[in-house]
């Protein structure tokens, strides 16, 4: 019995020291640390980081090291965050798309209450709070500019629509889009739909 009570504190610290290598504001899910203990000793050592305070469980198998605010107390994690978590260490890549892609590149003030990640992981959907994240599998040609400013941009524009894109609004992007990637922009063109070529363009030209 006594072993078994070392085993256990054993498994606890090795998975907050685990937890505390990644920092704060980091999301996890069981499974990350299968490499310490069986699931049913994580599950354990986890419940118990929970009931102390260390930790946080954000929805059912999905736990977060909160950052702390000193006015706002603990900080929800961004849902790329909570999106990368759910699709495991084996499959990174998520895009996001819809509204939120749009209002991440400051193309929309809109956050909307559901957000969409395309992925070539498994499908799943989960409720935290009052936000709805799901991630949506999808064809390898969809995820070809995953986690590239090309295939946010991609989802932003399609998500406002040809009609949509003002001067306002290219502007904006001219300003907001780093040297450094705008040639990015024209390597993926190919990838872009055909409306969406001469926007790659005229924000790969500016250079100033």
């Amino acid at each position: 019995m006594k072993s078994n009570r070392k085993h256990n504190k054993s498994i606890d610290c090795q998975i907050l020291n685990a937890i505390n290598a990644r920092g704060y504001g980091t999301v996890f899910v069981p499974t990350d640390f299968l490499n310490l203990g069986s699931r049913q000793a994580v599950d354990i050592a986890l419940h118990r980081l929970v009931r102390k305070g260390t930790i946080r469980r954000l929805a059912r198998g999905i736990y977060d090291f909160p950052e702390e605010h000193s006015k706002l107390g603990k900080l929800q994690p961004s849902p790329e965050k909570i999106a990368e978590a759910l699709v495991g260490r084996d499959c990174t890549r998520i895009q996001p798309t819809g509204a939120y892609a749009a209002n991440i590149l400051g193309l929309s003030e809109q956050v909307p209450a559901k957000i969409v990640f395309l992925t070539d992981g498994p499908s799943r959907t989960v409720k935290i709070g009052a936000i709805t994240i799901q991630l949506r599998r999808t064809t390898p040609k969809n995820m070809a500019m995953a986690g590239r400013l090309s295939g946010l941009l991609v989802q932003a524009l399609r998500e406002l629509g040809k009609e949509n894109v003002t001067a306002e609004r290219l502007e904006h992007l001219k300003q907001i889009i780093p040297v450094d990637k705008r040639q990015e922009l024209l390597k993926d063109i190919r990838l872009a739909p055909e409306w969406m070529h001469s926007i790659f363009r005229e924000l790969a030209e500016k250079t100033v």
